[in-house]
């Protein structure tokens, strides 16, 4: 059996020792030593300046929302994970779709002001599959309109635009490290800001908004993490630049193995360069991709029509909306299995039958 994913896990000496410390200081939770010290080792892994190590990537969405006190309408994409759009609903704003780029599969820079209206307050727009949106022109267009801009860069771990963190733009970006992902603290989450004072308030909204030993500054939530969670951080952390080698090797051999493959990727930002989060296809059509997707489960070989379907008319607490991009991308798009033990011979068998159903 192949599964689409699978997480990288460490040696169990290398946790247990992290267990050993933990069990002695009895600290589990509430910004202990290891959370504290993932943090600052983040910081320089990512030359960021500010960054906080919360629950997961959900919960950071919903603090960055409250954090900068948003109100009213959000703009976002449709495609994207549900959180993406959930958060905004769940802090009671309203989320405006705009289509996404058909090459890219961001959303659409230049779609995004004739959506603008006095009610707007923010735009929220995802690094899909770790690609960087149009972060220059989405920047222009927020300062035109004095509009808040929060980055959902799940996927974005690692990725730079013109040797700058892609998670320094924007008011605060967002990045999950759920299992799933390439790095991971087996539930996680960061958040980012360049500005001191939004860093200083979200550090007191992560903690129930308390400000002092009986003092509270703002409404909070939990926010926080464990000391469990950030030793797999800490312990991951060593191996990050190998797993993204590793990925982006095995992403190359998909890529020369499926030149014939009907299908096309991605058009990555010319000035990044890909993580190797995630390894998606757009498909010639949807027959296509259910034809493929169909016999590889019969092998084991499992896929992800990740995103699908399109935020835009899935969700029952939101009216659908015409979004014929989006539609028609979320129908033929399939991320096929990339993940650190997957061997390059596994990947020549899966693109193998692949070319074999498709040519069937």
């Amino acid at each position: 059996m192949i599964p689409v994913t699978k997480p990288f896990l460490p040696l169990q000496e290398e946790y247990q020792n992290y267990l050993t410390g933990i069990w002695k200081r009895q600290w589990l939770t509430n910004m202990g030593p290891l959370a504290s010290q993932l943090e600052m080792e983040l910081k320089k892994y990512l030359s960021l300046k500010h960054l906080l190590f919360v629950t997961n990537g959900t919960i950071a969405l919903q603090m960055a929302i409250k954090a900068l006190d948003l109100k009213g309408e959000i703009i976002t994409t449709p495609f994207s994970f549900v959180a993406t759009t959930s958060s905004i609903v769940w802090e009671g704003c309203k989320p405006i779709f705009v289509d996404i780029d058909e090459k890219s599969l961001n959303i659409d820079a230049d779609k995004i002001e004739a959506v603008i209206t006095e009610n707007t307050s923010a735009i929220l727009a995802t690094h899909v599959y770790g690609n960087p949106c149009d972060v220059e022109k989405i920047e222009k267009i927020a300062k035109k309109y004095n509009l808040k801009v929060i980055y959902d860069g799940a996927h974005a771990f690692g990725v730079k635009v013109k040797d700058k963190s892609i998670f320094e733009y924007g008011d605060i970006s967002i990045c999950s490290l759920h299992a799933t992902k390439l790095y991971h603290s087996i539930e996680g989450g960061l958040m980012i800001t360049n500005n001191p004072e939004l860093l200083k308030k979200i550090a007191f909204i992560r903690n129930f908004g308390i400000s002092g030993y009986d003092t509270f500054s703002e409404l909070g939530i939990n926010g926080k993490n464990s000391e469990f969670h950030a030793a797999m951080g800490l312990i991951n952390l060593k191996y990050v630049d190998e797993i993204i080698l590793k990925r982006k090797l095995l992403t190359k051999r998909y890529e020369e193995n499926l030149v014939n493959f009907k299908a096309s990727r991605p058009l990555w930002h010319k000035y990044s360069e890909n993580n190797g989060a995630y390894l998606p296809f757009v498909l010639e059509s949807e027959e296509l991709l259910l034809k493929i997707k169909t016999e590889l489960d019969k092998t084991e070989i499992f896929t992800r029509r990740y995103f699908y379907p399109s935020l835009a008319t899935a969700l029952p607490y939101l009216n659908s909306t015409d979004m014929p991009i989006t539609d028609d991308i979320s129908k033929k798009v399939l991320c096929l299995p990339l993940f650190y033990d997957l061997t390059e011979e596994e990947v020549d068998w899966i693109c193998r039958i692949i070319l074999r159903i498709q040519n069937n």
